[in-house]
């Protein structure tokens, strides 16, 4: 029986096993945190349907059933990646037919924009420490109570040439408009305001939840970048923006501040590039040997990607990688 490795035990990292083990494929999911899920287990609710993503954790969980040919491996790396041979970070050796890298995305660290107080001021957040309270029921400000006014920025640690991040992060703008609403619903009388270089709806679905924001919960866009903020003496936040759309200054009280962290590329990226010959992009995600007719093939031959490890990816397009990446490397064996 074929042995395939699949490194990272996320959303997209599962599907391929999945897929690869209904092919009766033998498959070993190394994974470096304790369990597998991934992100997707700290997410609440997903765009565009605000499916749970629980729901969706669950039932690819579930396609991943126990099998005597499926091993789990977690709370360790692979350092180096061929098709023969995956090494861990435990020093041990493993064979194996092919192998394929899910290793996904690093969110990135909001505290390197220090303009913006995150880890300094009380009630500045990201957009990941929202869903946390999300799925907690807990969405409170630190000194207790609700917010009256929250402000939402877009791009922190995308489209930034200041911090060596000029890619988009492809999710942050749908996941503002999601989590505007998701705060209208819990708090009616908010005033939510998201402030964006652009909004990017490039999804089926995801322009109407655009518009349903401004129509149905009266949630306010400002085109424009917050350059500051500091706290005031009543506990509140006060932020310096421009309205680039009418050229002037804007001067805000807020609540509550939430900055739409992007995604970064690991650091372990370039490991993987030098250790293992494989070809890395500028962004430092990894590059796939063709985007149109090898998108989930890597330039090693039996090394394969899956999920955002080569780019900004949502949920849907990481499964879907995941089966086309099981499909690649069924192919490639059937060639052996």
């Amino acid at each position: 029986m074929k042995h395939v490795i699949v490194i990272g035990g996320g959303i997209a990292g599962m599907q391929c096993a999945s897929e690869l083990l209904r092919q009766g494929v033998a498959v070993t999911i190394i994974e470096k945190e304790q369990d597998l899920g991934g992100k997707i287990r700290n997410w609440h609710k997903l765009f565009p349907t605000f499916t749970p993503a629980d729901e969706v954790l669950t039932a690819v969980r579930h396609k991943l059933k126990i099998s005597s040919n499926l091993k789990v491996r977690t709370g360790c790396q692979a350092t180096s990646i061929t098709a023969k041979k995956v090494t861990l970070s435990t020093g041990e050796e493993l064979k194996c037919d092919a192998a394929v890298i899910a290793t996904g995305f690093t969110l990135f660290d909001a505290k390197i924009k220090e303009e913006y107080g995150y880890g300094i001021y009380d009630n500045v957040i990201t957009s990941a420490d929202l869903e946390q309270m999300f799925n907690e029921g807990n969405v409170r400000l630190a000194q207790g109570g609700t917010p009256r006014r929250v402000a939402i920025l877009h791009c922190v640690g995308s489209r930034d040439e200041k911090v060596c991040q000029r890619h988009c992060s492809k999710v942050c703008c749908v996941t503002g408009v999601k989590q505007a609403i998701e705060l209208k619903q819990l708090f009616p009388k908010a005033d939510i305001f998201n402030f964006y270089m652009d909004i990017r709806m490039f999804g089926p679905g995801y322009e109407e939840m655009y518009r349903e924001a401004q129509t149905a919960y009266n949630v306010h866009f400002v085109r424009g970048r917050i350059s500051e903020v500091s706290p005031t003496f009543d506990n509140r936040l006060q932020i310096k923006a421009e309205d680039t759309l009418t050229g002037r200054p804007l001067k805000m009280g807020v609540d509550m501040l939430v900055l739409l962290i992007g995604m970064k590329a690991n650091a372990h990226n370039t490991l993987l590039s030098k250790e293992c010959q494989l070809q890395m992009q500028s962004s430092g995600f990894m590059q796939p040997k063709d985007s149109f007719l090898g998108n989930v093939t890597s330039n090693v031959g039996g090394v394969f990607y899956a999920g955002a490890v080569t780019a900004p990816k949502n949920v849907g397009e990481s499964i879907n990688e995941g089966t086309a990446a099981a499909h690649s490397v069924i192919e490639w064996l059937e060639k052996r």
